[in-house]
């Protein structure tokens, strides 16, 4: 693995059930309904979106997600990653006592040269902005889930 990969992981708990959950979470042209670092979706083709997003540091990330796995028996929807981002991602959505638990886990490696460029020096600034990104994720897709509850 290069220096300018990056294994990163993420684990949410919720109130609500694994399948609304899991409807929220393939619904990608949505994210930016409720995922305020997730700027814009653009349908590319059928199974891939156009994703554009932001989060701290002033750049923005522009890549395209083409579905790789979708199986909501299992609760794991995964996606390869092309542009700025290259890699792959995987939501696991899981029954638990108190709720359903999200882990998100990615591999990706910086695609934008000045960002490779960075990645050892500013590795410790690009995690700081990566964990802001999901804490707003996570924070809204919690709200999101409310208000779709309360309706």
């Amino acid at each position: 693995m290069d220096l300018s990969t990056y294994r990163l992981s993420s684990a949410w708990q919720f109130d609500a059930s694994p399948g609304r959950v899991l409807t929220v979470l393939t619904d990608v042209a949505g994210y930016p309904r409720w995922w305020p670092q997730v700027r814009t979706v653009r349908q590319t083709a059928a199974d891939a979106g156009e994703l554009v997003v932001r989060s701290l540091l002033p750049y923005r990330l522009v890549f395209t997600v083409h579905a790789a796995r979708q199986d909501e028996a299992s609760g794991v929807l995964e996606a390869r990653m092309t542009g700025d981002l290259v890699g792959w991602s995987r939501w696991t959505v899981t029954s638990q006592p108190a709720g359903t638990r999200v882990l998100f886990e990615e591999e990706a490696r910086l695609g934008k040269p000045l960002l490779r460029l960075l990645a050892v020096p500013a590795r410790p600034v690009f995690l700081a902005n990566h964990a802001a990104m999901m804490r707003g994720g996570e924070r809204g897709l919690r709200d999101h889930l409310a208000t779709v509850a309360g309706h």
